[in-house]
């Protein structure tokens, strides 16, 4: 439904930032709910954080909070994850991602995401 490529990454020492960014493509990105996914080496891909259509409702996993920002510009068509503080375990690939256009509910279910960026790696040294 709607396209999506994720820029930003890169590698960072502990303690540094990083700001991810996720161009979406399409007429309607201001309907769309979006996220940040990771997933590590070895593991399974974990939800980061999310984002309302209008940019005023958030939610983080607990391991990122007060850490990491998650924003939007609708008139340029971009999310953004604002990376803090970052940490070894920060380790991952990093994907943006959006649920149906159908999800009313807040936050949306981690099944109802099906539209995917390639991801941007992120590498955190000690």
């Amino acid at each position: 439904q709607v396209q999506l490529v994720e820029s930003g990454g890169g590698l960072v020492q502990a303690g540094g930032s990083l700001r991810l960014s996720c161009a979406a493509s399409g007429r309607t990105f201001s309907s769309n709910i979006m996220a940040w996914f990771r997933q590590a080496p070895g593991k399974e891909r974990e939800f980061v954080a999310a984002i309302s259509r209008a940019g005023i409702r958030t939610t983080y996993t607990d391991s990122v909070k007060g850490r990491f920002t998650i924003s939007r510009d609708n008139a340029k068509n971009t999310v953004y994850l604002q990376m803090n503080s970052l940490k070894p375990e920060d380790t991952a690939v990093y994907y943006c991602a959006a649920p149906n256009l159908k999800v009313t509910t807040w936050p949306p279910p981690l099944r109802a995401y099906d539209s995917w960026g390639q991801g941007t790696q992120v590498t955190v040294s000690s």
